[in-house]
């Protein structure tokens, strides 16, 4: 089983216009709404593909995110807060231009904080893996994923993967990179770490801007070296997302990318997360790396041909035209 953490789940609205314009009316020619966040993006994937999975979120009493999580088909597990789910808003034009409008979410106690953790601690007994993802609520402090993963350790020897960004994110790899400078952080390294560019910057202070700019242009070396620092202070394996120019995973053992097959991209949103699930099934079902990688990319690229908060099914993906080679 593959069980899902979104700390900060939404409804995510999808409005699809011809144009957008700043400052100027739009109409909507089509409109949609349903569960989302990071790691019920996953679980959503991880369902779809008839796999086990559990997601673990926050939810009110009542609130109509349980209902639509229902409609997934994922089996899901409300920690019960205070206060509703948030919405997102997802503006995609026809070219596949998306402008995303993201509600910070609701404010979660220290006794709420400490539920959530205790939820996912709870079902890491019959996990194979465990998924860590997405933005904080606020009043979660911004270490939660590093305390999580250290509570995960003291239970579980499943694979733990986190996909985060900013705050969170820096403050993950602060406490991964004092842990392996043996100054006392704990064992919050996690085996899966799923950055995109910008974030692998946010990580080790390069440039994400052009570490796509050279990804796009054929050049992964700069990404590798990056995502080696990672790997040195303990990261398993760093799954680097590039959008268009498709990832990189790096490893101890050695580095691959992989490019996506001929898309026409209909919205981005959940091809990151789409991307995460197709590597961590591949990963529970003992897939090499190299593998692992082109069901990844094969899994966003599918996703980023679909409308919305498109999450494929394993038919749509076109593994055929993606091309892994070793770095």
């Amino acid at each position: 089983m593959i069980v899902t953490l979104t700390p900060n789940p939404s409804i995510d609205a999808t409005l699809r216009v011809p144009h957008l314009v700043h400052g100027e009316v739009a109409r909507a020619t089509a409109a949609h709404r349903e569960a989302g966040g990071k790691g019920i993006n996953v679980s959503h994937a991880i369902a779809k593909a008839g796999l086990d999975t559990v997601a673990v979120a926050p939810c009110g009493t009542p609130d109509p995110f349980e209902l639509a999580v229902g409609a997934l088909g994922v089996n899901f597990m409300p920690v019960r807060v205070g206060g509703t789910v948030r919405t997102n808003t997802a503006v995609t034009e026809e070219d596949g231009t998306t402008t995303k409008i993201n509600e910070a979410g609701p404010t979660l106690s220290a006794e709420e904080v400490e539920a959530l953790t205790a939820a996912v601690v709870a079902h890491a007994a019959d996990a194979s893996a465990l998924v860590l993802a997405g933005s904080l609520p606020p009043g979660a402090p911004t270490d939660f994923y590093a305390n999580v993963v250290a509570a995960l350790r003291e239970v579980t020897d499943a694979v733990i993967a986190v996909d985060t960004s900013d705050a969170p994110l820096v403050a993950l790899g602060q406490r991964i990179s004092d842990a392996a400078n043996a100054e006392g952080a704990g064992n919050c390294c996690p085996d899966v770490l799923k950055p995109n560019a910008f974030e692998l910057g946010q990580l080790t202070g390069a440039d994400g801007h052009t570490l796509e700019a050279q990804a796009a242009a054929g050049d992964f070396t700069p990404v590798v070296s990056a995502a080696r620092q990672l790997v040195s202070y303990g990261v398993s394996e760093v799954l680097v997302t590039l959008g268009g120019a498709g990832a990189c995973l790096v490893t101890a053992d050695g580095a691959w990318a992989a490019t996506p097959p001929p898309i026409t991209v209909r919205s981005t949103v959940g091809a990151g997360d789409s991307s995460l699930a197709g590597y961590i099934m591949a990963r529970v079902q003992g897939e090499d790396p190299a593998a692992r990688l082109q069901r990844a990319v094969a899994y966003g690229s599918a996703a980023a041909a679909l409308p919305g908060t498109g999450i494929p099914s394993p038919d749509e993906l076109d593994l055929a035209h993606t091309s892994v080679i070793t770095l």
